[in-house]
Formats: C-alpha cells, structure tokens, sequence
C-alpha cells in the first residue's frame, strides 16, 4: 500500500469534489459551511474586524470558542456576549491584551481550563497598521508595531503550545497580509512586520510536523474593518511627533498620514472566517501552509508559488527535507 502523504489526500479530496458534482443541489448547499462542532478556538484581537466576525462565524458553525481583547469590559464585548446569549451560542470573552505575557498567560490557562485540555485552533489576529515613510517612524511607532504585530504572535504560540504538543495535534493560524508579500511605499512598517509574519510562521510550520501542528498563514487584501479607524488615531499620534528635518522630505505621504477610511471596499469581511473555516474542516496533512484572501486583488499568489518551488529546491532533499515536503508537498 503505498503511504499517504499531503498529495495523496488533495487526489483524494479533488477525487471527491469531482463526485460531488452529483449531489442534489439542497446537499451542497447543506455541505456548504463547515461543520466545526466539538472544535476549541480561541482568536485575538476581537473586538472588531476579522476577530469580531470570526468569532461570530466560528461559534455559529459549532465550535468553543474563546473571543479575546484588550481592555475589557468594553461595549464590543457586551455586544458579542449579547448575540451569543441570544443565539444559543458556546462563546466566551476573555481579557487578553498580546502586549502582556500575565494577561496571555490567564486567558489562555482559562480557556484550556475550560476545554478540558490543549485548545484545537489558534487565531492570531491582533494588529496594528502605522503607515507613512519609513524615515519619520520613530522608535516609539516601530516598536509597537513590531510588539504587536510579531511579538504578539509569537508570544500567543508560545502559550498554546506546550499542550498542543503534548496532545500531538493543534492548529495555529496566523493573519498576514497582501503586504507581507508585496510592498507598497508609504506603508510604514507594516509590510516589514507582516513579512516577519510570513517568515515566523512558515519556519514554526516546518518545526512543528513531528508534533502533528499545521500552520496556515492567511494573506487578506483590503477590507472594510476598523483597521483604517484605528491606523488615522496611530498616524495623527505620529504625525504630531515628526520632527521637520524628517518630515520635509515628504509632504504629499504626510499629508494623507491619518486621513483614509478605507470607504469604497465593498468586499466581505467573513471572507476571512469562511476561509479559515474550511481549512480547520480539512483532513490534517491537508491544509495549505497559505491562503491569499480576495475576491479581486491577490498578487502574492506568484510570490507563494516561487517560494514554495525554492524551499522545495533548496531543503527538500537535506535533513530537513520531510519537514518541508510535509509542509509543501
């Protein structure tokens, strides 16, 4: 019998798809959104955006799951509770904040606690966007960016692990971006922090094969959140701290520091949700190590495909060629 491996499966599921196109419609769209029962998940930065929604859309397809942010009580929360009080759903609100290991530490031994052991998905989710040129970021800028962006995340895996591992089984998604693949002036350091995402989280996923832990990054493009609310008070805070020798260099990018809405994207903010959704649903040695998100704009997609292709190249057949086949292949 030949072994089964991650290729072997995606024949299998595409075998399965190709079956499917037998199926009474009313089936399909029965089969349509995954079925999460009996999953764990606990998700970062809920309080509005991807966090918000996927808390909502992953509760409502069965799973436990635990909606953490910063600076509870606040009336996000309350209203999260609401729905899920009102809709019957398993869904907690935890305090967690990912700039401090004490309120990481809490929720993520409560939310175990009250799973019974080692949660089954982790969404890191949690982010700020500071944008304008690179030269008038200052250290104050950089540092949060880069504390909540990827210390955050790191921090999060870090917490969830142990248990995962003792388990032998997890899943950690990690929320990246178009720009941590390609790069836009003007970004601040958005795309560095965002790169450093892709960078972490692709060495975590090869380092966690023997422990039977898949790690997909998410690459959404632009959506309707209250990522561009959040970013203008960022930008403004900075914008009042440039010093002129920094700033002269730069007036048009400066002049628009603070001033975007993000008005015009009539994109789906569940877009990110359903896509995670339905890889948590695959069969493990499945999933994807990335998922670009857009319904129109995904230029990372060659990118993807070029490091896939040179990982593969260059380590797939070294000591560490299981790994990455298992990761890629």
């Amino acid at each position: 019998m030949p072994p089964i491996t991650r290729r072997s499966l995606l024949a299998g599921t595409a075998a399965g798809a190709a079956l499917a196109t037998s199926v009474p419609l009313a089936a399909k769209l029965a089969q349509a959104e995954p079925d999460l029962s009996g999953k764990s998940i606990l998700i970062t930065g809920c309080s509005s955006g991807f966090g918000y929604a996927g808390a909502l859309y992953y509760a409502r397809a069965g799973a436990k799951v635990f909606a953490t942010m910063r600076n509870t009580p606040r009336p996000e929360a309350e209203e999260l509770m609401a729905i899920a009080e009102n809709e019957g759903l398993d869904l907690a609100v935890l305090r967690l904040d990912v700039l401090y290991d004490y309120e990481i530490e809490d929720a993520v031994r409560q939310a175990e606690r009250d799973s019974g052991g080692a949660l089954d998905v982790l969404v890191n989710n949690a982010g700020i966007g500071i944008t304008g040129p690179v030269e008038v970021q200052d250290m104050e800028a950089m540092q949060l960016a880069f504390d909540t962006n990827v210390f955050g995340y790191h921090r999060m895996a870090r917490a969830v692990l142990p248990a995962m591992r003792a388990r032998g089984s997890g899943q950690i998604f990690n929320i990246s971006s178009q720009l941590g693949r390609v790069i836009a002036p003007g970004a601040g350091h958005y795309s560095a922090t965002k790169f450093a995402v892709e960078a972490m989280s692709e060495q975590l996923a090869y380092e966690l094969v023997p422990h039977g832990i898949e790690v997909t990054i998410i690459e959404p493009g632009g959506y309707p959140t209250e990522i561009w609310k959040n970013r203008n008070r960022y930008n403004n805070a900075l914008k009042a701290r440039i010093s002129p020798e920094h700033a002269e260099g730069y007036p048009a990018m400066i002049a628009r520091m603070g001033t975007e809405t993000g008005d015009g994207r009539d994109t789906d903010v569940d877009d990110i949700p359903r896509a995670i959704a339905e890889i948590i649903a695959m069969p493990p040695g499945t999933r994807p190590l990335r998922r670009a998100v857009h319904p129109r704009f995904i230029p990372q997609t060659a990118i993807n495909e070029v490091s896939r292709k040179t990982q593969l190249d260059w380590l797939g057949e070294s000591a560490a060629g299981p790994w990455i086949r298992a990761v890629y292949d």
